[in-house]
């Protein structure tokens, strides 16, 4: 389990192809007093991967045809940046809202523009992942949980405050590029419930 609270940033090193249509990540990423260990559930970019080699300035975990297919990381290329974030151990502060890392779809950034300081972003995203996102409620983008400002039939929008802007992959992002889209758990599971009503 996640917050959506970014950590650290990541650069994608090199994508190794592994037999049978799999591939191995290698990340840079400096983790400072808390290192890394093998087994180690991380978010990168808000999908759930698993460390199965380190060192003191980079991991590799391997990727599935499954995920490659159903999340950004078909899309990812060497000198990528992306968001890390640390699995929750028993005590943290749980700064955002609860994130699996299960991502539930992809959505496509439709617009930016500015809003005082902060950035609008209006993300299309499919109808099966709408039913779910409302009106101030959460939603992690690329591992980042967010606030939903507005949503229709086709898209949704957030507001990236400054820091936000400064600490992750948002702050360079761009019209037409592709994000990792994990619905609020809580939501997901009153719809699964309402449909045995």
């Amino acid at each position: 389990m996640f917050t959506g609270i970014i950590t650290n940033l990541g650069k994608i090193r090199e994508i190794c192809p592994n037999e049978g249509g799999d591939k191995r990540l290698i990340i840079g990423a400096q983790w400072g007093k808390r290192p890394i260990e093998l087994g180690m559930s991380i978010s990168c970019s808000g999908v759930c991967l698993t460390v199965v080699e380190y060192a003191v300035d980079w991991f590799a975990v391997d990727v599935s045809e499954e995920t490659l297919s159903c999340t950004t990381l078909g899309r990812w290329k060497s000198g990528d940046n992306i968001n890390l974030e640390r699995s929750l151990k028993a005590g943290d502060e749980l700064g955002g809202h609860i994130v699996s890392g299960h991502i539930d779809g992809i959505g496509k950034i439709d617009s930016i523009s500015p809003d005082g300081d902060s950035s609008k972003i209006v993300v299309a995203a499919p109808k099966e992942i709408l039913r779910f996102v409302a009106k101030k409620g959460s939603i992690a983008l690329d591992g980042i949980s967010l606030t939903v400002n507005e949503v229709s039939s086709r898209f949704f929008e957030i507001n990236i405050i400054p820091h936000t802007q400064a600490v992750t992959t948002l702050g360079k992002i761009t019209s037409g590029e592709f994000v990792n889209l994990e619905v609020d758990m809580l939501a997901r599971y009153v719809a699964r419930i309402t449909e045995y009503k």
